[in-house]
């Protein structure tokens, strides 16, 4: 069962995010687990956000990927803790910034309390000189943004 087991993260650490198919859902930290229960595989997930209307798609592509290997999986949400953009890899990171998303601050960064550590860097130009045009960007967990230097718009993912 072990075995099984590595072989449904060997599936799952390619399966990409339906809205940023760039990311995979590795790289932003919704798989927690993966266990065996009474010959039942169960996936751990963790929603970035509760009304992510991408979520039925996600749960889809993991059994749907994970059958034709032929590992029957069940999904299990957990919400505690709660998803933190801080499970975003460092490779997610920068494979956001070559997309053309703002990636969110870290935790200790957003906590530093001064100005330079709340201003959002444009993927562009690497300006700070941004200002937010829209709380929301192309998709509920994305901010829009005006880079003042460049004068590009650009997505910021937000910081949870």
């Amino acid at each position: 069962m072990r075995k099984n087991t590595e072989k449904a993260w060997d599936v799952l650490r390619e399966l990409t995010d339906p809205e940023l198919p760039f990311l995979t859902l590795n790289d932003l930290g919704v798989i927690r687990d993966i266990k065996i229960k009474k010959d039942n595989f169960i996936v751990t997930i963790a929603p970035t956000y509760i009304g992510c209307p991408a979520l039925s798609v996600i749960e889809d592509n993991i059994t749907g990927e994970l059958k034709k290997v032929g590992i029957n999986a069940l999904i299990e949400k957990s919400f505690s803790p709660p998803w933190s953009s801080d499970w975003i890899s460092e490779n997610g990171r920068k494979k956001m910034e070559e997309f053309g998303i703002s990636p969110p601050l870290l935790k200790d960064r957003r906590n530093l309390g001064d100005a330079t550590s709340k201003k959002v860097r444009c993927p562009q130009c690497t300006s700070f000189e941004t200002e937010k045009v829209s709380e929301f960007g192309s998709t509920a967990c994305k901010s829009l943004y005006r880079c003042l230097a460049c004068k590009e718009p650009f997505d910021h993912f937000k910081c949870v």
